[in-house]
């Protein structure tokens, strides 16, 4: 069975597309690479999860590679959601392909999507502004106006709990990006300078400890999800990665979390997605 064809045919693909969705595949790498994740999956290990390991998200990763060339491309044009979308579920169709039916990046398809057709946009038609804040002001209202998935974890958790969602959270311009996952890595380089992935673990951890991650819902209900907010509070509290035994303290959130088959999924999308914004905007 061949992979399902992208949509580039429609606007091109320039250099700067390929540029950017090199930039959004290397963050995806970067999120797998990163441990200890509480109940995450990484290179040492599948966390919670018993139906994916690193190879296959690192694959599963390479596979969007030409979806986001083609949504950077649909940015610079200056497409509307409807297109966006569509080459969002031809992304999801591919994923889902070459996983054999497992979903490993659903939610990076869409926030992290939108963040790079936001920079495709940014980059036809210059400009300094956030990319969160394009996405709110171009797509937001088409966001929360488009359809809903029938049958999600998200989708389940949101009616459930009433939590926000990735809708809201790219409506909105992704504030726990910008207000939660950037200040994050900024204090996690003042702790370890050194340590490039000791920054990326406590700005995992202060995710954990800030956002309402529907994949913790969905998982543990509301129980889960305030056992994985202390976990993660308790281990900023006690210094984050700026204390000698701070690994330790790490992985053993993360056996906690897979003892309770907890996995911040949410938290994992945003780091991706603030990796993105800051090597986009930052240049780093």
């Amino acid at each position: 069975m061949n992979a399902p064809a992208t949509l580039s045919g429609s606007f091109g693909i320039t250099s700067a597309a390929a540029e950017i969705a090199a930039c959004a595949v290397r963050t995806l790498h970067l999120e797998v690479d990163t441990y200890p994740k509480p109940g995450l999956v990484s290179s040492v290990d599948s966390g919670a999860h018993t139906d994916m390991d690193a190879t296959l998200l690192l694959q599963s990763a390479e596979v969007l590679g030409p979806y986001f060339a083609d949504l950077a491309a649909a940015g610079a044009a200056g497409a509307e959601m409807n297109h966006l979308r569509k080459i969002g579920i031809e992304a999801e169709r591919a994923m889902l392909h070459a996983t054999g039916g497992v979903n490993t990046h659903r939610g990076a398809i869409f926030g992290l999507g939108l963040l790079v057709a936001a920079a495709g946009f940014r980059s036809g038609y210059g400009g300094t502004t956030q990319l969160g804040r394009i996405v709110a002001d171009r797509w937001g209202n088409a966001i929360l106006s488009g359809p809903l998935p029938l049958r999600s974890h998200g989708a389940e958790a949101r009616q459930r709990y009433g939590a926000g969602g990735a809708r809201m959270e790219a409506a909105s311009g992704f504030p726990s990006v910008y207000c939660v996952a950037l200040p994050a890595l900024s204090e996690g380089e003042l702790l370890a300078p050194r340590d490039a992935e000791a920054v990326r673990v406590h700005a995992c951890f202060a995710l954990i400890a800030t956002i309402t991650d529907t994949n913790l819902l969905h998982r543990g209900g509301s129980a889960g999800l305030a056992f994985a907010r202390r976990e993660a509070e308790a281990f900023l509290v006690s210094g984050g990665v700026g204390v000698p035994q701070w690994r330790q303290t790490a992985v053993a959130a993360h056996i906690a979390f897979v003892a309770r088959n907890l996995s911040p999924g949410g938290a994992a999308d945003i780091l991706a997605m603030a990796l993105f914004v800051r090597a986009m905007e930052y240049r780093r």
